[in-house]
């Protein structure tokens, strides 16, 4: 092929024949799977972190919540990017930059430089996770295209399944550390294919102008309503700074969708919205997003801190739930070109919050088998509801919008999930401190149980030998350990009571989409 020809996806397509298209798909598919990975193989490894850097849970999620948050603004600048450069050069440049920040995660002497390593790798795979679903749903032909997106929901939600389980085997014979070079050999793999099957274009003599208002109006504004949270009840909630990040990132999040309204060169097309299914299929994905990755970040952390399991064995408890994922998403992909997206949507947003109203009840005699099932249930909801959701809110738009819409889907989804993570841990810690409150009110001179534990306590220190003076300190440390380990285990059930609740919201929207679907179909026969 001569220098002048661009290898264009039809280019491509005339060279490799039928194929083409999925040769583009693992190759696109595979860079997915390596960013997915690396979004959830660190939750396993937050109780090691805290004791590594003597932090607590609330500044741990940032590893998970600053990943999802600049991925959110990296996935709006993916088609300014690409527009530029290609397809081709995004695609490998993204890989290499998610590359240098797995390294630096791996080998970071502080937290400080540990969330800025996630900074660069969430913003990498936000570039590049609209891309690739872009092009998938391009090269793929109508009647096609939700098997498509089935197979690109392996990618955004198979591989959270087994990112914890692949996290748990470097921590058990390895480190932490080495959770971050997980996703390195299939960064490596992606970015060969990517050199040889993603499509490109000429590089415009002008550079097309970009919204970097808009753009700095929506970092500001996530910046300060994700640390306000984050940081408010350690700071408290009503303190001046806590008030004043959270008054900023409001005001400048509204200045965000007020000036995407008058641009004429907007960073989000905000307009986008006033299609009914498109709008309804956004709110599925940012309540879906939520209760997804707000989920995947708590049960690891819920199993070793409370149960007592390993990183291994949290990680081998949501390995059959990935399995199974692994034989739902093609059947649910193809199911959802044969009936309408609205109801499995439903059926899977109900089923996952049946997943998390069982797990209420889990406790530290739950067994690993029962944890389990609670985790397949919620799984299962989540094979159902992907693909359909996918195809649905590209399905809604016409083909001049379809790659801002795939941006626009997933901006919506990974908004959702950097919130979920955020609002969870700081809902959990806000419970956590109310019920050692209650709990600790309790334990007055009048309860006979706590009195007889005590003494039973005093009797074995002193036979063991130790200090008269140390007797009562160490019965009352033991003491403040239950309550506040019981306290911690009723956060953690009213948390998945949350994330049940969650899901069952976003059955409003999905009866919006059912009935605008019903109208559609109507008008179309008329």
């Amino acid at each position: 092929m001569t220098e002048n020809v661009v290898q264009t996806a039809q280019v491509l397509r005339e060279r490799y024949g039928p194929s083409y298209r999925w040769l583009v798909t693992i190759s696109g598919m595979v860079g997915v799977v390596s960013m997915v990975l690396a979004m959830t193989t660190v939750n396993v490894a937050v109780p090691d972190v805290m004791g590594a850097f003597g932090i607590g849970q609330d500044q741990a999620q940032w590893m998970s919540s600053a990943y999802m948050a600049t991925m959110t603004a990296g996935m709006l600048i993916n088609a300014w990017l690409t527009g530029i450069f290609g397809e081709r050069r995004i695609f490998v440049g993204a890989l290499l930059f998610f590359s240098l920040g797995a390294l630096l995660g791996g080998t970071a002497p502080t937290e400080h430089w540990l969330i800025f390593a996630r900074v660069l790798q969430g913003f990498s795979a936000g570039v590049s996770q609209p891309l690739v679903m872009a092009t998938i749903f391009t090269v793929f032909p109508p009647d096609r295209r939700g098997m498509a997106m089935g197979v690109f929901g392996l990618g955004v939600v198979f591989a959270p399944a087994i990112g914890p389980t692949l996290g748990g085997l470097m921590i058990e014979y390895f480190s932490w550390r080495y959770v971050f070079f997980i996703s390195l050999p299939f960064c490596v793999i992606a970015a060969g294919m990517g050199l040889l099957f993603m499509p490109t274009r000429r590089i415009p003599r002008e550079i097309p102008p970009f919204d970097w208002l808009g753009f700095a109006l929506l970092c500001i504004s996530l910046f300060g309503l994700m640390t306000g949270i984050a940081d408010g009840q350690r700071e408290g909630w009503s303190s001046d700074i806590i008030v004043l990040r959270l008054a900023v990132g409001a005001l400048a999040g509204i200045g965000f969708i007020l000036w995407e309204l008058h641009t004429p060169r907007a960073l989000l097309d905000v307009r986008i919205f006033t299609n009914i299914e498109f709008s309804a299929a956004a709110m599925i994905a940012f309540i879906f997003g939520a209760g997804m990755m707000g989920s995947t970040y708590v049960i690891p952390v819920f199993v070793q801190t409370i149960i007592g399991f390993t990183p291994l064995l949290a990680g081998l408890m949501m390995m059959p739930a990935g399995i199974m994922l692994a034989f739902i998403f093609p059947l649910a992909g193809r199911m959802s070109d044969a009936m309408p997206a609205s109801v499995m949507i439903i059926i899977g947003l109900l089923l996952f919050a049946a997943g998390f109203a069982w797990m209420t009840v889990a406790d530290v005699d739950t067994t690993f088998w029962t944890l389990v099932a609670m985790i397949m249930v919620s799984r299962l909801g989540l094979g159902l509801i992907n693909p359909s959701l996918n195809a649905s809110s590209l399905k809604a738009l016409p083909a001049d919008k379809v790659r801002q819409g795939s941006g626009v889907a997933n901006f919506m989804r990974q908004l959702g999930g950097a919130f979920g993570i955020n609002l969870m841990v700081a809902f959990f810690e806000v419970r956590t401190r109310f019920h050692a409150d209650a709990l600790t009110a309790t334990q007055g001179y009048d309860n006979n149980t706590t009195e007889r534990m005590l003494h039973q306590l005093y009797q074995l220190y002193q036979r063991s030998g130790l200090p008269f003076q140390q007797q009562k300190a160490g019965a009352l440390e033991y003491l403040g350990t239950i309550l506040n380990i019981n306290a911690q285990m009723m956060a953690f059930s009213d948390t998945f009571i949350v994330v049940g609740v969650v899901a069952l919201l976003a059955l409003f929207p999905a009866a919006m989409l059912s009935r605008s679907q019903r109208r559609s179909r109507r008008l179309a026969f008329s």
